[in-house]
């Protein structure tokens, strides 16, 4: 992500920061981060060891407008109330000329990482090809998290003053396989690093996109106490 956004003394909004793995990182680069979480507890757990972590809805930001140099919602707008909502907040807080960086699901990967619901049951898993079915069949298998393609991924932002700067698509780490088996883990992310560059790439688990904020958003707006 360095790439493509510098952090080095920047001011940092993690929006569903969780209980702060990525708040802690960011601090690495700069000071000035916040964090906000919908789940309370782990705000509050968060908030034990990290500064400037709250419990606020991403559809609400507790922050005045253009508050921040970077804002970051990792694997966050797929299980909010209101997406839309969520990252129009996310460039209101974002000064003109900063970025909105986003990781979401990718419809197009063929496993279904949130598990489904079949009838009244919760079948935990990473299931297969149900992203690739018709909306209405997805979504009632799913309906407790959203996938998204590119061109639904533009609709959100559409009508706000903000360019898409990077888009591109990146497979797991596979994280819960190396605790286990390193040489496996390793093995795989040699060969799906790999697929990041070839045209495979449009089949990886998330979208990474980051979007820049225009100069031209910079106006008098009624600030949040």
């Amino acid at each position: 992500m360095c790439r493509h956004v510098d952090l080095t003394g920047r001011r940092i909004l993690d929006v569903g920061c969780g209980i702060g793995t990525y708040v802690r990182k960011f601090r690495e680069f700069s000071p000035a981060v916040f964090g906000v979480d919908v789940d309370e507890e782990r705000a509050g757990k968060a908030g034990q060891t990290l500064p400037n972590v709250l419990a606020a809805v991403g559809e609400a930001l507790p922050f005045a407008s253009d508050s921040f140099d970077m804002v970051f919602l990792h694997e966050v707008i797929e299980h909010v109330r209101d997406d839309r909502q969520t990252l129009a907040e996310a460039v209101r807080v974002t000064r003109p000329g900063g970025s909105v960086v986003v990781f979401a699901p990718n419809r197009l990967y063929p496993f279904e990482t949130h598990g489904i619901y079949v009838s009244r049951r919760f079948i935990f898993g990473v299931i297969p090809f149900v992203n690739y079915l018709p909306d209405p069949l997805r979504n009632r298998l799913c309906p407790h998290a959203r996938a998204y393609t590119w061109r639904g991924l533009q609709r959100l932002v559409k009508g706000l003053d903000v360019e898409t700067t990077v888009h591109t698509y990146v497979y797991p780490g596979f994280d819960n396989i190396a605790s286990r088996r390193a040489v496996l883990a390793k093995a795989l992310r040699r060969v799906f690093y790999f697929a990041e560059n070839t045209p495979l790439r449009a089949l990886g688990l998330s979208h990474f996109w980051v979007v820049k904020k225009l100069e031209s958003s910079a106006r008098c707006v009624p600030q949040k106490p």
